[in-house]
């Protein structure tokens, strides 16, 4: 399975391996050393904690490098007045009366508390390529969904400004 993302993701991903590898790695190493200095492993919780923080970062580093590895490359392609990549939609959720806005974005850098949604989830892939005034059907699981009419749809960029998940 491929991720779909943008030149900028993948920037932000490399940029973010680049300062795991050179600035925090070696100082993680460093603390590992240091808490091990501490005496008896089984029971110095200096020495765990700092093995952790290693091994966590080890993993971002490999997660990162296969998002990398797999990611199919993707560009905005949507019409003026169509909703598309970075796009700020108004959304009217009719089964609640009242309007949501969202702003489509790569699975990478979706963080729904901020109203960043995927494009790949359920609301994300019912608007794509829709107009202002289009009422669409968005499908939760097998037997359900709900109603939405885009009210509006402010244009956006790549602009750099999104941060990219930190999972």
């Amino acid at each position: 399975m491929h991720d779909e993302l943008t030149a900028v993701d993948i920037r932000k991903m490399q940029e973010e391996i680049d300062y795991r590898e050179t600035e925090l790695r070696p100082k993680l190493i460093e603390d590992v050393q240091t808490a091990r200095a501490f005496g008896d492993l089984s029971e110095n919780f200096e020495y765990k904690a700092a093995k952790q923080a290693k091994n966590k970062n080890e993993s971002r580093i490999r997660y990162l490098k296969r998002m990398i590895a797999s990611a199919v490359i993707i560009e905005d392609k949507s019409k003026a007045d169509e909703a598309g990549l970075f796009d700020k939609l108004t959304l009217f959720m009719e089964d609640e009366n009242e309007e949501e806005v969202i702003t489509l974005v790569t699975t990478l850098r979706q963080n729904p508390a901020k109203g960043l949604i995927s494009k790949e989830s359920p609301v994300g892939q019912a608007v794509l390529g829709h107009r202002v005034g289009d009422r669409v059907f968005v499908q939760v699981g097998d037997h359900g969904g709900y109603w939405a009419q885009i009210r509006a749809i402010e244009k956006g960029a790549d602009d750099d400004t999104m941060e990219i998940s930190p999972f």
